[in-house]
């Protein structure tokens, strides 16, 4: 593997990868295949940190409502539960222990968005991995959003630090954590510089949405979304209400990285699966502070206590 590139008697550029591609449904071999691939093509490209999609280790089954209605469930909606929960990637388990040998293999941060399973309660969760294959950071998504309410637990306070990687600290939002303020806050306060956001939010009000948490906390920001059709969903007892079409678009993607200063270094792409790269130049975390620093200069304890005083 090539060095990264360094700017030349300065501080060195680091380089981010977005993963934009979809596991296979309910197949975990299929998906761990798929995630080496796309590590590795990562890791051809020199990168320091790549950022997985949401669920991409366990799956995202976009568009069922595994016959979930007030009041009722379909006795159908039980064997899809069983399927899902069987293709999940818990902590400790062999499925895990070969992500972090690929991503040791490979030599790089890695964050994965995977499920979870706890008992027989499912997580959307993250594990983020060092150099080295050890889990840094593990967080549990703490609010899921609507209809994932049904088939994914809460997560709580116990997962919620950053990692210490080498390149700095690198802290995870899932999807819509990324609209909870003092979430934000608290992530800020623990010293992030690089702002992962593993998602499967393909609209067009997302790149704001990063761009904004980018200029907020004057962080890197890195998120990548899922690429998924009808075609990386089962044969079988899987009808999403986008239709049975292979080619049907599940989701579409809208991959980005935001610099600290709010400016695009990879702009959305839709449609299409890949691994996209910038080289970053770590001086702009410092850089951008001057004027604002959401967790030092750039507040007032005075009016707003620090989160330790909370109630």
């Amino acid at each position: 593997m090539l060095p990264a590139p360094q700017r030349a008697g300065s501080i060195p550029l680091s380089v981010i990868a977005v993963v934009q591609d979809a596991p296979k449904l309910f197949d975990a071999d299929e998906t761990i295949a798929r995630f080496a691939r796309r590590l590795a093509e990562a890791a051809e490209a020199n990168a320091d940190l790549v950022v997985f999609p949401e669920a991409f280790l366990g799956g995202y089954p976009k568009g069922v409502d595994f016959g979930i209605r007030v009041g009722m469930r379909l006795p159908e909606s039980r064997e899809l539960y069983r399927r899902y929960f069987e293709s999940a990637f818990p902590r400790g388990s062999t499925r895990l222990d070969k992500i972090a040998r690929l991503v040791r293999e490979a030599g790089v941060n890695c964050v994965a968005g995977l499920i979870e399973s706890v008992h027989r309660t499912l997580y959307c969760s993250t594990a983020t991995f060092d150099r080295s294959g050890a889990i840094a950071g593990w967080h549990r998504k703490l609010m899921p959003t609507a209809m994932e309410r049904v088939i994914w637990g809460s997560g709580d306070a116990s997962t919620i630090e950053p990692a210490a990687l080498d390149i700095g600290v690198a802290a995870t939002a899932i999807c819509w954590e990324n609209y909870m303020p003092r979430y934000r806050a608290h992530l800020y306060e623990r010293g992030t510089r690089y702002w992962c956001a593993p998602t499967v939010d393909d609209r067009e009000v997302w790149l704001p949405s990063m761009r904004m948490i980018a200029l907020e906390g004057r962080c890197l920001v890195a998120s990548a979304c899922q690429m998924m059709t009808r075609a990386d969903g089962p044969d079988d007892g899987f009808h999403p209400i986008q239709g049975d079409d292979p080619d049907a678009v599940l989701i579409r993607g809208g991959s980005c990285i935001v610099s600290p200063m709010g400016e695009v270094l990879h702009a959305p792409v839709f449609d299409q699966r890949g691994v996209f790269t910038v080289a970053f130049d770590e001086s702009e975390l410092i850089g951008s502070a001057l004027d604002l620093d959401p967790a030092g200069h750039y507040t007032r304890p005075d009016v707003f206590p620090p989160e330790s005083d909370l109630p």
